[in-house]
């Protein structure tokens, strides 16, 4: 028996992996969080399979639900939002699978980051712009963030930032980053990014808090800054160059030397 965490990916059914999809359709027991998990998602589980939507179960109804399937030898699909290992949860999950002596694997699913950019047809990362891109969150009624993780301190790195979970901290995200960015920077909110609701805010960082407002958009939506979301001219990237050799576009050979062995 293993439980198998997949990654449903942002939204969109079709973004979900063909690994994780597979897996939904083999596996006696599926449980998703329904809140951000759409039900085309997990439709493809077996038509006699235990569906069960956790968004309002504790860890304990979850913990409960492995157990069963341990008992009855049943490998677990258990989907998430996104990509598991960010902002997924899993891991008190998987220390309570630990202690239980059940086996487990994760599946990596598209990002919302990841889909948000492709919605804005924007790369993250731009040469001489920007080459990190910071995924953090702010802390309101969730747990606190770790010491030196403040947006004051992320923000001096200028790199793109991808705020998740923090649509109503955005008096927040202006003070904090307003002094590393500067007003005019660009900011962007991307509500469900790849739903069929979805929706995108294009700002600035001293106009977004008040366009989300007037947008009406109070979760579920991913804030990114930076200048890679500016029109502004940037540096083409070396990879492709004429000039950049690397193992797979070697330089010319020798034409001398070449010469020389001929005669």
């Amino acid at each position: 028996m293993r439980v198998h965490f997949i990654g449903a990916g942002p939204g969109a059914p079709d973004l979900i992996t063909l690994r994780g999809a597979r897996l939904i359709e083999k596996c006696p027991v599926c449980l998703y969080a329904g809140s951000l998990v759409p039900e085309e998602v997990i439709a493809s589980a077996p038509e006699e399979a235990r569906v069960l939507d956790t968004s309002g179960m504790t860890l304990d109804e979850i913990a409960a639900e492995y157990e069963r399937a341990q008992k009855k030898d049943c490998n677990v699909a258990r989907v998430h939002s996104g990509d598991p290992s960010l902002y997924g949860a899993i891991a008190e999950q998987m220390r309570r699978l630990d202690s239980m002596g059940i086996d487990y694997d994760v599946t990596p699913g598209v990002t919302a980051y990841s889909a948000a950019a492709a919605e804005l047809r924007r790369e993250l990362t731009l040469p001489g712009i920007s080459q990190t891109l910071i995924a953090t969150r702010t802390a309101m009624k969730s747990s606190a963030m770790p010491e030196g993780e403040a947006l004051e301190i992320l923000g001096k790195s200028g790199a793109t930032l991808a705020i998740h979970l923090s649509a109503r901290n955005l008096a927040y995200i202006e003070e904090a980053l307003i002094p590393h960015y500067g007003p005019d920077c660009p900011a962007v909110a991307v509500y469900r990014a790849s739903w069929p609701d979805q929706r995108i805010v294009h700002a600035t960082l001293s106009t977004i808090r008040e366009k989300v407002r007037v947008a009406k958009i109070t979760r579920t939506a991913l804030i990114l800054v930076g200048e890679v979301f500016s029109d502004s001219a940037f540096q083409d990237s070396a990879l492709y160059d004429p000039d950049h050799r690397h193992l797979f576009r070697p330089g010319p050979k020798d034409s001398s030397k070449n010469s020389s062995e001929a005669g």
